[in-house]
């Protein structure tokens, strides 16, 4: 069978891990494919920097738009990332009849229902396995290992950048802005963390499987996000002693109401798994009715982790480009006609255990007060820890663990709760899943 021929846009750390590995897994990835699977043009404004890579075995062009009017390209793979030329380059490719694999999570999680519909058009396919965790093959398991389940919920370490942050503040007990210098020293922060450290990315991802976990259309519009930048070593230290540890999680969850989708610091038991997901590591918890919590580990970004899933769709699509289109796995898991409106929650509606560290003036009464205003809103407590606080003398750090309740009624005992005047600081609030 004659080979398909692949056009890459997009010449950077993954555009040459998946020349890399195509290079040097061509016959593996062939037996597997069925047939050949050869990148034959690739573009980057810096031709010589492209030549130093793929030489000349590869056409190098400046244009992107040269790939897509080629007729011999038969997939386009965009690894320019970003919601601009990005999504024109898409469409363009899509209506050219071009089938498509992007790693690019901002564009689907914001773009993702208009190209979607746009391939389904065109009887094309988009894959996107890297957009999500890397090398972790996390859409092909909620798209087709998990498809018997009914999902429950998703709890991810999505992004490789806080998580290395989060652990070494607990290593080393340092503060958010020391280690954010020494992550960007090390190459593990860009120079603008922003999307990482502000949750922005973990959310992109997040929205990607909420739609592939409950047949819903992404709506990144309506995650609610949070990232680490408040932080502090403190609060770290206690989750510790309290049996936890704080990682960024994604969360999708279905409750009777509508689904949650969220991003946000979780403090979660230290006896879990993904709770010693350590550095730049991801992980992904799902929970299915049939199969139980099943757990995805590995490498969420570099070069060749993150060319394995591009390569991977690569064969997908070799496999089932001859296919007919209305018997080829849908983009979202569930055929298209079938999405449901299901809403996503307001956070105010959310449930979850909350832990709250209040700095407290060291006199009687103030315990009572607090247990008083958290009773009248219906809050019950799981744990209460007393420490010295660094603050000053005749403080205390008073941390406290709660049960479940719904987000409204702890902002509502939290706005109390700060206008005693024995409370001496902002009080720090922060969600706990105990992902059981």
């Amino acid at each position: 069978m004659k080979p398909i021929q692949v056009g890459l846009m997009g010449l950077g750390t993954v555009g040459a891990g998946v020349f890399h590995v195509l290079s040097r897994n061509q016959e593996e990835i062939q037996r597997r494919a069925g047939r050949g699977i050869e990148l034959t043009m690739v573009s980057r404004r810096n031709l010589d920097a492209a030549r130093d890579i793929v030489g000349d075995r590869v056409r190098i062009v400046a244009d992107a738009r040269e790939i897509i009017a080629n007729p011999d390209i038969d997939i386009v793979v965009e690894l320019i990332g970003g919601y601009g030329i990005a999504r024109d380059l898409v469409l363009e490719a899509i209506a050219a009849g071009k089938h498509v694999v992007t790693a690019n999570k901002a564009l689907l999680a914001v773009h993702g229902s208009e190209i979607f519909a746009a391939a389904r058009a065109q009887g094309v396919m988009v894959a996107f396995e890297a957009a999500v965790a890397g090398g972790i093959p996390i859409i092909k398991a909620l798209r087709e290992g998990l498809t018997a389940n009914r999902i429950e919920w998703i709890a991810g370490i999505i992004n490789g950048t806080t998580n290395f942050i989060l652990s070494e503040m607990r290593d080393k007990g340092l503060d958010f802005d020391v280690v954010l210098k020494e992550a960007q020293r090390l190459g593990y922060a860009e120079a603008d963390p922003t999307f990482d450290i502000e949750g922005v990315d973990a959310a992109h991802k997040a929205t990607l499987m909420s739609a592939l976990a409950f047949g819903i259309p992404v709506q990144f519009d309506r995650a609610h996000i949070e990232g680490i930048t408040k932080l502090s070593a403190t609060d770290i230290r206690y989750a510790e002693q309290l049996g936890y540890r704080i990682k960024l999680l994604g969360i999708a969850k279905r409750q009777a109401e509508g689904i949650e989708l969220r991003v946000h610091p979780t403090l979660v038991p230290s006896k879990r798994l993904i709770a010693n997901v350590e550095g730049a590591m991801n992980a992904v918890m799902v929970q299915g009715d049939a199969v139980g919590t099943t757990l995805y580990y590995g490498k969420g970004a570099g070069s060749e982790p993150t060319a394995s899933a591009v390569v991977a769709d690569l064969v997908d699509i070799a496999r089932l480009a001859t296919a007919d289109p209305d018997h080829r796995v849908p983009h979202l898991a569930f055929q298209p006609d079938s999405l449901a409106s299901t809403p996503i929650l307001p956070i105010d509606q959310v449930r979850t255990a909350f832990y709250l560290r209040l700095c407290v003036a060291d006199q009687k009464g103030v315990l009572a007060n607090i247990t008083r205003i958290l009773a009248d809103s219906d809050i019950s407590i799981d744990a209460v820890l007393q420490r010295e606080s660094a603050e000053g003398e005749n403080q205390t750090d008073l941390i406290i663990l709660t049960h479940e309740t719904v987000e409204g009624a702890m902002r509502h005992a939290l706005t109390q709760m700060q206008s005693l005047p024995t409370v001496l600081a902002p009080i720090v609030s922060l969600r706990k899943e105990e992902l059981a």
